[in-house]
């Protein structure tokens, strides 16, 4: 099976396109294996300075695949669990592009990157509760964080679309721009980012990430939540729903 996380590199910056437009780049267990391996290396990698995350064609990402995300049990194992708690280890500056629909992990990995860049008609979402589970990667105290409880409370409880002006608002998006000019303008942030001198550049970054002391047990008290409304009849009931309307 083709790889659906195409790997390019551009100077000192490496560029991971979710390659899935068909089923608007939801993500499965491979694909999160992929970006969070090639992440793991470039890390190691001191050709490497920066990293762009971004979705081709004119999306971000759906978020998980349901269909493959139900299968076998919710836990460690998870490739969705072991990405996600790469992210707030990685060194070196995450910038995303942001282009159409962000849904889900499309969001909530937004907070863990050091830029976002989104096109003027790009679309956010977070329905976990209305699909039967709770918020994860770290959004349930990083999105409070940023733009206070009841702004929270609006996009995690109700899970409703917002926009890009919505978007930066809240603090998930830095700057915005005409769809045609996103990659451009995403990728000469990330040379910027890339033209710091490196080192400096990560002990800046992990001083940074101390002011999140307790993201990872709430990482993991969200995993575990999400493994028991996996397991709910609820929770199930609704994505049976789901499954049966898409196919």
């Amino acid at each position: 099976m083709a790889s659906q996380i195409d790997i390019s590199v551009d100077g000192h910056v490496m560029v991971l396109t979710i390659n899935r437009p068909d089923k608007r780049n939801a993500l499965t267990q491979q694909m999160y294996t992929e970006l969070r391996n090639q992440l793991l290396a470039a890390d190691e990698d001191d050709n490497i300075r920066a990293y762009l995350i971004r979705g081709q064609q004119d999306c971000f990402t759906a978020g998980n695949d349901l269909s493959n995300f139900v299968e076998g049990e919710f836990g460690e194992s998870n490739q969705a669990v072991k990405f996600i708690k790469v992210l707030p280890k990685l060194r070196k500056p995450l910038i995303a592009a942001v282009g159409g629909s962000a849904v889900g992990v499309g969001v909530t990995l937004l907070p863990h990157c050091d830029m976002v860049i989104a096109a003027d008609n790009a679309k956010f979402a977070m329905p976990f509760v209305n699909l039967g589970i709770v918020p994860e990667a770290g959004s349930s105290t990083l999105i409070p964080q940023m733009c206070g409880g009841p702004l929270a409370a609006e996009l995690l409880l109700l899970g409703e679309p917002f926009d890009v002006e919505k978007a930066k608002q809240v603090g998930l998006v830095n700057h915005s721009c005409a769809p045609e000019e996103l990659i451009t303008l995403a990728m000469e942030y990330a040379q910027k980012f890339a033209s710091r001198p490196p080192q400096a550049m990560q002990h800046a970054k992990a001083l940074l990430k101390l002011s999140q002391p307790q993201l990872s047990s709430v990482l993991q008290t969200e995993f575990d939540g999400l493994a028991q409304r996996l397991s709910s009849q609820e929770t199930q009931a609704l994505f049976a729903a789901l499954l049966k309307r898409s196919q």
